[in-house]
């Protein structure tokens, strides 16, 4: 039970941080202004629970073009972490390449769990709050990943059936991701 407990508090706080460096790598990919001097926006909420690992990441791993490397690879180290940690308090003996590869594995998922849950805010926005700001935002974090999808549809008049095929999609490779681990 204590171990139940520990792992369900591990995986909440590496879900909130490692998820919060993989946005925060996302959202500037996407090019936006992650600046301090923003008001409300979302760098208020992102940075106090990013900079602690990114900036001094930014030191040692240069961005690669648009990618921003440092907070990719917090995301990674923390979900590294938390890997060991678990194998260490159920005793099981480390082995680098398969805890390193496990960690990818589990960075993935969550990303994959990331996306699906922008997608579904992003559409049920659509349906109850649309034009708000929260809306707007979510909207532009999903078009660059529905707007492939929709390039490919025909289509299907008042219905946009692009973020069910993406929902399926990224299902699909969840499935994949669980049976690799």
């Amino acid at each position: 039970m204590i171990f139940q407990i520990l792992n369900f508090l591990l995986q909440i706080t590496v879900s909130v941080v490692a998820g919060a460096c993989i946005l925060r790598c996302y959202l500037q990919w996407l090019g936006f202004n992650l600046g301090i001097g923003q008001g409300k926006s979302l760098a208020t909420y992102l940075l106090p629970i990013t900079n602690w690992l990114v900036l001094p990441l930014r030191k040692v791993t240069p961005s690669v073009g648009r990618l921003d490397s440092a907070s990719l690879l917090a995301a990674y180290i923390v979900v590294l972490l938390k890997a060991i940690a678990v194998a260490t308090l159920i005793s099981i003996p480390l082995e680098v390449l398969p805890l390193l590869i496990f960690s990818l594995l589990d960075l993935l998922q969550m990303t994959l769990s990331g996306l699906i849950g922008l997608v579904f805010a992003s559409v049920l926005l659509s349906w109850v709050g649309p034009g708000s700001q929260m809306q707007i935002i979510l909207g532009i974090l999903v078009e660059p990943v529905l707007a492939p999808i929709r390039r490919r549809l025909p289509n299907s008049g008042a219905w946009d059936l692009s973020p069910v095929v993406l929902l399926v999609l990224l299902q699909v490779l969840q499935i994949v991701l669980n049976n690799l681990k």
